[in-house]
């Protein structure tokens, strides 16, 4: 039996898929190309993280476990804006770069947003 999130979730999952891969792209251009290696760690472990949890989310068995689930992975892309915004400011990635992840993590947050706030309130 499916969830009212799962019934809705094409949206969130699709992007935070869409986003991994996206990060793992520029992985490999940051440590290879770049020989750019901390950081960029660092952004492939919590970015990855987002449509990973989002996964366990959708797998919750209790409402409160989605919620929780969900919460990780936001507190996940709020971190790889973080690093994004490192990489960007140290010149790792260029402002055209970080200017189209950004837009795509920030609407990832705000989705998640609204998926949270609907979920608290019918609790």
């Amino acid at each position: 039996m499916e969830t009212n999130f799962q019934q809705r979730d094409n949206i969130i999952r699709s992007k935070s898929f869409d986003f991994s891969v996206r990060i793992v792209n520029l992985y490999k251009i940051l440590y290879y190309e770049r020989n750019e290696k901390t950081v960029s760690n660092q952004l492939i472990r919590c970015a990855t993280s987002v449509g990973a949890n989002i996964e366990e989310a959708i797998a919750a068995f209790s409402k409160k476990e989605f919620i929780f689930k969900l919460q990780i992975s936001y507190k996940e892309a709020f971190e790889s804006r973080y690093w994004l915004k490192l990489l960007f400011k140290t010149e790792y990635i260029s402002q055209a770069e970080y200017e189209s992840l950004l837009f795509d993590i920030e609407e990832i947050i705000k989705i998640m947003t609204a998926i949270l706030k609907s979920s608290k309130g019918n609790q």
